[in-house]
Order: structure tokens, then sequence, then C-alpha cells
């Protein structure tokens, strides 16, 4: 049954011309000032949602996203920020990219955070989609073998760092302690200082195309799974990792140890909302078709983003697809609930659902509005029960 609700704010800024008669992303220069708005508007989904009852706010780790899409850097840093304005909401990361960090140096900065807001915190994991960020920073991507086998390496070196009083690991990537001498002695293991004092990491993976060795991976090292569209690819996902903890020895319900969510938006009719939402999706399809994200497109048709002359002609999907395939609702909130009661049905082991997948097209004060009418008119229904 679902008991608790969460939202994610992927880091995008107020923009002006966006949708496909908007300006071209690459076009896009943004001031300084207006690229660190981003953490004001952290802050307002913050108080919002701790107010409203919310479990989690989720944030997105970005890097040199001069577009405006996203400017979080470092998610337990803003964690802690967050923590002082709210009292019982919780933080985490859709998703942290394990590819451009150094395991120890996430570890310790995870811990800090667990520490200084008394547990509010939980880690979210991806291998990363953007090659300007990933291979910036030293990690790999378009090499997806080595991509995962980095990404591998590095939740194994997490999950030693934390669950050890002190340990070493020889790997492909990571030799770890260095072989050095430590007043006088050779250096055999190290201690990450300080720990997370609040019990084991709880980590969240997104599931996408997963395969029965991802799958397993995250049930060997307790991942949780996150699936961003209640249409019918869900039910595949979840049967899916149902299977890999099953064959750990682990019986679930359909739904469990997930989360499940999409985008919504609320208006008083259907029609107003899909309208409002068509020019949010097609900014969402500017920024990601570019990276992959829409794998089912041509080249022609990606490349057709980059020009709003060429656009609206290209064949290109729109908010009537997303919403058939089950990546947005909208609606007016009745709408909304009763999508919502569909998906408790499909998923009896379902406790958590996310009500916004990131918003990259949406205006963050839209996504605010569609956040408080949820809160007031959707989720008194679920939450009296």
């Amino acid at each position: 049954m679902i008991t608790k609700f969460d939202a994610f704010y992927g880091g995008h800024v107020e923009i002006d011309n966006f949708g496909f008669q908007g300006i071209p992303v690459d076009d896009r220069w943004l001031s300084d000032e207006h690229l660190s708005t981003a953490l004001d508007i952290a802050k307002q989904f913050s108080i919002l949602m701790d107010r409203n009852g919310f479990d989690t706010l989720w944030l997105s780790e970005h890097h040199f996203q001069r577009e405006g899409y996203g400017c979080i850097p470092n998610i337990p840093m803003l964690s802690i920020y967050l923590s002082q304005f709210t009292q019982n909401l919780n933080f985490g990361g859709f998703f942290n990219v394990i590819t451009a960090w150094h395991p120890l140096r996430l570890a310790e900065d995870f811990a800090m955070a667990d520490i200084l807001t008394d547990g509010r915190v939980r880690l979210g994991v991806g291998r990363g989609y953007i090659a300007r960020e990933v291979e910036t920073l030293g990690g790999f991507l378009e090499d997806n073998d080595a991509n995962r086998e980095l990404f591998e390496e590095q939740i194994e070196v997490l999950r030693k760092a934390w669950d050890n009083p002190s340990f070493s690991h020889h790997g492909k990537r990571y030799q770890i302690p260095a072989d050095v001498l430590h007043r006088g002695s050779k250096l055999e293991d190290i201690t990450v200082v300080p720990k997370p004092l609040h019990g084991e990491v709880e980590m969240w993976q997104p599931i996408t195309s997963a395969t029965q060795r991802g799958y397993d991976f995250m049930v060997k090292h307790g991942i949780n799974g996150v699936i961003a569209t209640i249409g019918e690819p869900a039910e595949k996902f979840a049967q899916e990792y149902q299977s890999a903890l099953m064959r750990a020895g682990t019986e679930t319900q359909l739904g469990e140890r997930l989360a499940i969510g999409c985008q919504i938006h609320i208006a008083e009719t259907k029609e107003k909302a899909l309208k409002e939402a068509q020019p949010f999706y097609e900014e969402l399809l500017k920024g990601l078709a570019p990276l992959g994200r829409f794998p089912n497109l041509s080249d022609d048709q990606i490349k057709s983003t980059f020009t709003p002359q060429l656009a609206p002609s290209a064949g290109l999907p729109t908010i009537h697809d997303a919403v058939n395939e089950g990546s947005w609702i909208c609606g007016p909130p009745e709408h909304v609930i009763e999508k919502l009661q569909e998906l408790q049905n499909r998923f009896p082991g379902l406790e958590r659902v996310f009500i916004a997948a990131g918003g990259l097209g949406i205006p963050p004060s839209a996504m605010l509005a569609d956040i408080d009418s949820f809160a007031n008119d959707v989720m008194p229904v679920f939450t009296k029960i």
C-alpha cells in the first residue's frame, strides 16, 4: 500500500522561451546569478514538502550545465543545508553520478550528511548519462563496459568503507590503501572517518533497461529500484527485480523495495493540463533526446530538436504520447487519484511513489504549484487510510 510520497527536483532554473519554438538549448547562456537560484528553489521545494508531509525530496547531481537544466553539483552538501529549514523531510539523490566521484570522497561526504542531518539522507546511485560530465571528471561513459565495471567496483568500495572498522580493496580501478609507509610501517588498511551513524545506508538505483547482471548486483548490495513510469514497462521491471530477489532467497510482493512514479501536471481539466504541459514536454525533448534518452528517435528527429522550424513537423512524440505510455499524468486531482489507485492495485507491495520526475522542462514555479495541489487534493485520499 502506498504510504510515502516523494518529489524529484533535478536542479533546473526558471527559463524563458522554452518548447520547440523557444531558444535552442546550446544557444542558452544564463548568468551565474541566475544559475545559482536552483539552490533557493530547492529550499522552496523542501519547505513546501516538509509542511505537507512528503517523505523525501530527491535531487539530481549534474555538472557544467550552463543551459540551466541541472545546477546541483553536490547533493550531500545541499541536503545538509536544506535540513536546517525542515523538520522531517528526507533527502536523496536521483541520482548521485557515482562514476564522477572517487568512492572514498563520496563515502566521507555522505557520512557527514548522515550525521549532520540526523539520518535524513538516502543515497541514490547512477552510472551517469552525460559524457560532458562523466568523462570530464575522470569516469567512463562512452565505453559502456568500462562504465559498468567502474560503477560496480565503486559500490563495492562504498559498502566496504561503511561496513568495516577498516578495510583494504584491490580491484581493477582502485588500490586501497596506497602502497606507502605510514609512521614507519607499510600501510595495510584504511579507515573512513566519519562513518554514517544511522544504520546501513539506504541505496536506490534507476531501473531502465537493466540486465540480469544488473538486477543481481543491486540485490547483492541491498540496492532498491526506481522506475520512472507507471506504464506497462513498470510491470516488466518490477517482475524482473522481484525475480532477482527470489534468486537471492528473498520473497516479496510485486512492487516491494521499489519507488515508482512519473511527472504530474494538475489543472482543472485534462485538456487544459495537456495544453499547458506540451511546451514543457517539448523542452524535455530538446534537452534529453540528443543525450540518448529517447532511443527510439531517428538521427534526423533528434537533429530536428535543434531547430524551431523543423521540430513541429519531425514526428516527435507529444505530451499525449507521454501520458499514454505512463511517464506523465495530466489532469484534475480526481484523475491523478484514479491513476494512483490503479497503480496501488497493480503493485500490492508498493509503498513509495514520486509525483515529480525531475521536471526538466517544467518551470519550477509550476512544479511547486503542482506539488501544493497534490498535497491538498490528492494525498489525503491515501494518507487518511
